[in-house]
């Protein structure tokens, strides 16, 4: 049976960039080498990391004046480090979701900071618009995409002040104009390779304000000026980034990616408003191509956990909503084929032939 992968992440990635990872695990470009035994100091590996870095700025329009560096401790490591680099006096966080408080609480620690705009007031079923940035912090932060509660930013916004994004679970979606923002950052487990590598796209002339001193490895210019390779980076997370970048390429680039996710999201919401068992849980103009959340309607509650295992059965993996949320979540990020969409959508008619009242 066919299994089709709706993980939240680690999520699916294309398979060529596995089978191309594992052929380099038992031996990296004919050097007689695995690439999990061989140095990060090596040329072959140095080839790697500048061909990811160089293929993330083609495909994100990436400017000279932003620097790319792979880290690991992933994105949850970024929610002190960005305050620590750049909170000198105030800065500003929109309250999306989980993510977006964790990165609140943490911020916290150095400085004062203010909650410009939250849409928890509706457990976070939309996203916050209308309100106004004020123009003496220091940076604004959002989180573009939220993985628990199906709610994602669709434009860039235009902000007073540094930008700073969490793009954890979306980038590589959408085109996305870097030059708004004074850094972007995010693990790469959900469109960009396996967990165990971060990636930051930092505003090299934002750097070095802060007034604190800065242990060295907090310290993001101590990364750029080492090529990502100040210690010891994740090799092998890495070597699969670039080749899922290569595939994101080969496959006509980010804007094949958005129509892709535009068309997958089209498919499965259009059956959610339709079948009178499911309904969503986002407000419809801040729905999440990436994550798609749903329940069941009123009166069918008690078919939920029925669902679950029926879906299982037809090979829907990764579905379970989150516990905060609950009910189901299809994550449908970008190596996610159109047909395993269309697989969960038949699923649920199947479901709904079955028990409609």
């Amino acid at each position: 049976m066919k299994m089709h992968n709706f993980n939240a992440g680690p999520s699916i990635l294309p398979r060529e960039a596995i089978e191309n990872s594992a052929k380099a695990i038992l031996e990296l470009d004919g050097i007689g080498l695995s690439l999990l035994e061989i140095s990060h100091r090596t040329k072959d590996f140095e080839k790697v990391n500048d061909e990811a870095n160089a293929l993330l700025r083609e495909l994100l329009g990436v400017p000279d004046t932003h620097k790319i560096i792979f880290l690991g401790g992933g994105a949850s490591t970024q929610f002190y480090e960005v305050p620590y680099n750049f909170l000198e006096n105030k800065a500003g966080y929109i309250n999306t979701g989980v993510w977006a408080k964790k990165a609140i609480k943490e911020a916290k620690i150095f400085g004062q900071t203010e909650v410009v705009a939250s849409s928890e007031d509706k457990n976070f079923n939309y996203i916050p618009k209308g309100y106004r940035i004020p123009t003496d912090l220091d940076y604004l932060h959002i989180t573009t995409n939220n993985t628990i509660y199906g709610t994602e930013y669709h434009t860039d916004i235009d902000s007073p002040v540094m930008l700073v994004a969490d793009m954890s679970s979306d980038i590589l979606s959408r085109p996305v104009d870097v030059s708004k923002y004074g850094m972007i950052y995010g693990g790469a487990q959900k469109n960009m390779g396996p967990a165990g590598v971060t990636f930051v796209i930092v505003r090299e002339d934002v750097l070095g304000k802060v007034s604190r001193p800065l242990p060295s490895m907090v310290d993001y210019r101590n990364h750029i000026a080492n090529d990502s390779m100040f210690n010891t980076p994740p090799v092998f997370p890495i070597f699969v980034l670039r080749e899922v970048l290569k595939w994101v390429k080969k496959e006509g680039g980010v804007a094949e990616m958005n129509r892709r996710a535009h068309e997958r999201a089209d498919l499965l919401y259009g059956e959610i408003d339709r079948n009178p068992l499911f309904k969503g849980t986002a407000e419809k103009e801040d729905r999440s191509l990436m994550n798609i959340c749903f329940v069941m309607n009123d009166g069918y509650e008690e078919l939920a956990p029925e669902f679950l295992e029926f879906a299982k059965a037809r090979g829907m993996v990764g579905i379970k909503g989150h516990r905060l949320v609950g009910g189901f979540r299809a994550s449908c990020y970008n190596a996610l084929a159109k047909e395993s969409v269309q697989a969960l959508v038949a699923c649920m008619q199947e479901f709904e032939a079955a028990n409609k009242k």
